[in-house]
């Protein structure tokens, strides 16, 4: 398992923590998925062989989230 840290704008609420936890959770090869609302800092622990960069990526950004950096 890997450990990636993203930042995400556009979080304004704990219902938008649940939001972006709940659209990475579903990803296959998801372990653990802390959001950080202060920050908004995104730490996911994932099989990069299941859930790579680019799909955790598209699905925050599915949800109307911007992936900064």
């Amino acid at each position: 398992m890997n450990t990636l840290t993203l930042t995400v704008s556009g979080m304004s609420c704990m219902g938008c923590v649940n939001s972006v936890k709940n659209l990475v959770s579903a990803l296959p090869g998801i372990g653990e998925v802390q959001v950080d609302l202060a920050s908004g800092r995104v730490v996911v622990t994932h099989d990069p062989a299941q859930a790579g960069i680019e799909a955790i990526r598209a699905a925050i950004e599915g949800g109307g989230y911007e992936v900064v950096g």
